[in-house]
């Protein structure tokens, strides 16, 4: 159990009674989770660790108005869920204005890769490899709201409520976000599942 001085509250406290230094035990206490949250909505560990870092200055920034009797975990969870959908943004604007890039036929590892088995034949990988891409396709042919909602409902299991707080979106906004990333990502995975049978 946390000792009362050691919660995130005091440490907020000391921050802002000029003791930088407390951020660091913030950092270190939600810096784990923030990233898996940034690799899982934008699958790509670099750009994650960049979301991270924006996120903590952001947080640190803006320590000022955040309100003692609130989660602080929620609210920096909050700040990052952001800054990813920045990126993720600014991604898909970006995409749009360039060329398509030739097709790169070495696959990269996503978030959310297949696990293969312990000893899988060549058929076994190269399904692997197909679902894999597939899962990777399908993430990206998603918007940025459905991403981040779909990966806050369906990887972290957060509840309705906690993701339309966190996505600044009413209840039925949140779940209209989730029902339609389910729905795009069966439609686009269905080849895929019907092949594998």
């Amino acid at each position: 159990m946390t000792r009362m001085d050691d919660s995130d509250a005091a440490q907020v406290a000391l921050v802002l009674g000029g003791d930088r230094d407390a951020f660091r035990v913030l950092v270190a206490r939600h810096s784990r989770r923030l990233f898996r949250l940034a690799y899982r909505m934008i699958g790509n560990e670099q750009d994650a660790e960049e979301i991270v870092q924006d996120a903590l200055v952001r947080a640190y920034r803006k320590l000022d108005r955040f309100e003692s009797r609130a989660n602080f975990g929620t609210w920096l969870y909050r700040i990052c869920a952001n800054c990813a959908l920045d990126r993720m943004r600014k991604q898909r604007t970006e995409q749009d204005h360039r060329e398509p890039a030739p097709h790169d036929d070495e696959e990269k590892p996503g978030p959310l890769d297949a696990a293969a088995s312990q000893a899988p034949g060549p058929e076994r990988l190269m399904m692997s490899a197909e679902l894999g891409a597939g899962v990777r396709s399908a993430m990206e042919s998603l918007s940025p709201t459905e991403r981040a909602a779909f990966v806050m409902r369906h990887v972290d299991g957060f509840s309705i409520e906690e993701i339309a707080q966190t996505l600044e979106l009413n209840i039925g906004a949140t779940k209209n976000s989730v029902f339609r990333a389910v729905q795009k990502l069966r439609r686009h995975l269905e080849p895929l599942v019907s092949a594998a049978k």
